[in-house]
């Protein structure tokens, strides 16, 4: 590995103080043997989390958003703000690292080809989590709906997320992955930076990793390395399963012709449907949400498109 390797270290917080202690305290172990710097942009946060930041990790710049402008609005002014790099780091606050690991990870995307290294994660009980992901397609969401994720994942034709756990021992090409721990390379960001500051929040690492490998630098897995990541709440909180869901939709009809959109639409909606008849909180607002004209409508950001089919 190069030993001039430098890596922006880039984190979004939102009322993030009670995370911020552990995660600070893994960087160090978790860069040991690269030279890094870290960056935070901060949207608006109602607690402590900036004085804590600026307590715990002094030599941190702080970007103050003054707003909450999103997770992809944080990740652009954080790296606009970072020092030189041949990396960029991306971290939730919520993620842990372990040892070492992005030293490997570095290894990792040093891989022909590749733009993105994500590790192995693991949640607070140390179970592992289903991070790889398969392209958005029509079929994927109705095995969803049909056969549930966890079976649907184990056919590729008929899963977005990969559930085999035997995917999970080995080194791969996946087409994208959750946005909690990515490692880009310089040459990726400076071909397909900004992150769509459109997406507020959810579909803006599919995004991204998509765009990534329409120009050739694709994400690659390693379970050499692991890091922990404690995981958000949009399983359980209606309204952000409901901007998920309607977030999805969106980036789909972007790539996609108008027919296969509508689809795709129709799909998500028999899914969250069929789920909110049984009684599913979240599953009856993304029903909502979907249905919603206003909702769905597209919001403009650095990669809309004037002519495509957009949400």
């Amino acid at each position: 590995m190069n030993s001039t390797e430098t890596v922006a270290v880039v984190v979004v917080t939102y009322n993030s103080e009670r995370l911020l202690a552990d995660l600070l305290s893994s960087l160090g172990p978790g860069l040991d043997g690269v030279d890094w710097h870290l960056t935070v942009a901060d949207n608006d946060s109602a607690d402590d989390t900036v004085d804590t930041l600026r307590r715990l990790a002094p030599d941190a710049t702080v970007v103050e958003m003054g707003r909450n402008a999103g997770y992809a609005a944080g990740i652009n002014a954080a790296v606009a703000k970072s020092g030189p790099f041949t990396a960029v780091l991306v971290l939730n606050p919520d993620v842990r690292l372990t040892p070492g690991c992005i030293r490997g990870l570095l290894g990792v995307l040093r891989t022909e080809g590749t733009g993105i290294a994500v590790p192995l994660l693991l949640d607070g009980d140390g179970e592992l989590i289903e991070t790889m992901r398969r392209e958005p397609a029509v079929r994927r969401i109705l095995g969803d709906a049909f056969l549930g994720a966890g079976r649907a994942g184990r056919i590729p034709a008929l899963g977005e997320v990969v559930t085999d756990p035997r995917r999970y021992r080995a080194e791969t090409v996946t087409d994208w992955a959750e946005g909690s721990t990515m490692l880009i390379s310089a040459e990726c960001w400076q071909a397909i930076a900004p992150w769509d500051e459109s997406f507020f929040l959810y579909s803006e690492e599919t995004d991204f990793a998509l765009r990534a490998r329409d120009a050739g630098f694709v994400t690659r897995f390693t379970p050499a390395v692991h890091a922990v990541h404690l995981e958000g709440d949009s399983r359980v909180s209606p309204a952000l399963w409901a901007l998920l869901s309607v977030n999805r939709v969106r980036l789909y009809r972007r790539r996609h012709n108008r027919l296969l959109a509508v689809a795709f639409w129709a799909a998500l909606l028999l899914r969250e449907s069929s789920r909110a008849v049984l009684g599913k909180a979240p599953s009856r607002r993304a029903v909502r949400s979907l249905v919603s004209p206003a909702r769905l409508r597209e919001t403009p950001g650095p990669h809309t498109v004037h002519g495509r089919a957009s949400a």
